[in-house]
C-alpha cells in the first residue's frame, strides 16, 4: 500500500538496489530519507524511518532472524528513534556528542572520532551539521557513502556541501568536508546517499560522486 504525504511525498520504502531500500517522511516541513542496507551477518538501517504498524512489520520482514543496528548520522534524525528502538529491540549506535539526547535507550552505543562496524562498514564524525554529525561509508560491493545531513540536495538536482542556516558550526562543516575527503579511498567515488530529500521533479535517490558541488 503507498502512502502519500500532504506535501506530496510518498513515505512507502523504496528499492533502490537489491538489499538497499529507502524510507521517506516530513518532520518540520523537512523532507527526510532514512536507509535500509542488507548486509549480511549485520543489517544497518540509517536514521529513523516514518513509524509506522506497517513500517514496522517491513523492517521486521527485512531483517528476518537477525539482529540489525539503528545507526543516526545527526540529532535530527533521532525523531522516532526511541520508539523505534522499543518497537524492534536493536542496539542503537550514535557518535557521543549527541548520546544524551537518548536517555530512554538501554545500552546504547557511541564512538568518537570513527568507528568500524564490520570490514565493510565504517564511521567518521563529521560535526558541522549538527554537534554529532556522522558519515558511514559502504565499502563494496556497495560502495556508497550515506552521508546524513552534510550534504544535501540542492534545487539544481546536486548535492551541496555549504553550511546551511541551521547548521552547527560553519568551520567544523568546512574541516569536517576536507576531512571526509581525506578519509574516503582513492579511488572509491561512492555514490552519494543523502538524508535529506529533493522535492525536484525526477529527482534522484543516489547522487554520483562528481555531483557533489
Amino acid at each position: 500500500m503507498k502512502i502519500v504525504l500532504s506535501l506530496g511525498v510518498d513515505t512507502s520504502p523504496k528499492q533502490i538496489r537489491d538489499g538497499l531500500w529507502t524510507f521517506s517522511k516530513i518532520v518540520g516541513g523537512t523532507f527526510q530519507k532514512s536507509w535500509w542496507l542488507d548486509c549480511n551477518p549485520e543489517p544497518v538501517m540509517i536514521d529513523c524511518p516514518e513509524l509506522s504498524a506497517n513500517t514496522i512489520e517491513f523492517l521486521k520482514r527485512l531483517a528476518a532472524d537477525r539482529a540489525p543496528k539503528i545507526i543516526l548520522t545527526n540529532r535530527e534524525a533521532h525523531f522516532g528513534a526511541t520508539h523505534l528502538h522499543k518497537a524492534l529491540g536493536w542496539q542503537v549506535l550514535v557518535q557521543e556528542q549527541e548520546a544524551y539526547l537518548l536517555p530512554e535507550i538501554i545500552s546504547l552505543e557511541t564512538f568518537a572520532e570513527e568507528y568500524e562496524i564490520s570490514p565493510v562498514l565504517r564511521l567518521l564524525w563529521t560535526p558541522g551539521p549538527t554537534p554529532g554529525s556522522c558519515v558511514l561509508y559502504a565499502a563494496d560491493p556497495w560502495n556508497v557513502l550515506f552521508c546524513g545531513r552534510l550534504l544535501i540536495p540542492t534545487k539544481s538536482d546536486k548535492l551541496s556541501s555549504f553550511p546551511n542556516r541551521s547548521s552547527f558550526h560553519r568551520t567544523r562543516y568546512q574541516k569536517s568536508l576536507q576531512r571526509l575527503r581525506d578519509w574516503i579511498p582513492s579511488n572509491a567515488s561512492p555514490a552519494l546517499a543523502s538524508g535529506v530529500g529533493s522535492m525536484c521533479q525526477n529527482c534522484v535517490d543516489l547522487y554520483e560522486w562528481k555531483d557533489w558541488v
